[in-house]
């Protein structure tokens, strides 16, 4: 088995109070990363992310979304009133952090990782517009993709990721 597979916990983010996050603290979790905005036609998505959450209901599940202004300037919110937005209008209780870039030449280093098969070794998919979701395995590895059309309630997103959390290699 290759333990030098690359994974998300060397990245640390900021949370949307200033703070860095090592993504370590989610070891051995299967976690869905997405990118949010909150004028965006996808914006319903927030709800159903928690949704989600809430249906899973599994300690070893964890959704992190990322604002960006990426796609036709989407995210005119800043810190606090993005975590207020998520909260009032959608009931989101998972961490939303800091609004980054996830494309082009300026992008997170952690979505340089997640966009990139030379970096993540196994899938290159950048996302194209507002929630596009990757999936992430226990150990940290990039399992899968989403398309933003792709509903987060839908079969085939809760399939991959009880699948993940029913493979307890930790």
């Amino acid at each position: 088995m290759k333990e030098n597979i690359p994974n998300i916990y060397s990245f640390k983010v900021k949370k949307i109070t200033g703070e860095d996050q090592p993504l370590s603290a989610y070891r051995n979790k299967v976690v869905l990363i997405v990118n949010t905005a909150s004028e965006c036609g996808f914006t319903p998505q927030l709800t159903e992310l928690q949704q989600l959450k809430d249906e899973i209901n599994n300690p070893d599940f964890e959704i992190l979304g990322f604002p960006t202004n990426d796609f036709g300037k989407q995210e005119p919110l800043n810190g606090n009133e993005i975590a207020s937005f998520c909260e009032i209008n959608h009931g989101v209780k998972f961490p939303v952090f800091d609004k980054i870039m996830v494309r082009g030449a300026h992008a997170h280093p952690l979505y340089q990782f997640l966009s990139d098969k030379k970096l993540n070794t196994k899938l290159s998919s950048s996302p194209r517009w507002n929630f596009h979701k990757y999936l992430i395995n226990r150990k940290g590895e990039l399992e899968d993709y989403f398309y933003p059309f792709t509903k987060p309630l839908s079969s085939k997103v809760k399939k991959k990721i009880q699948r993940l959390l029913d493979n307890n290699n930790k």
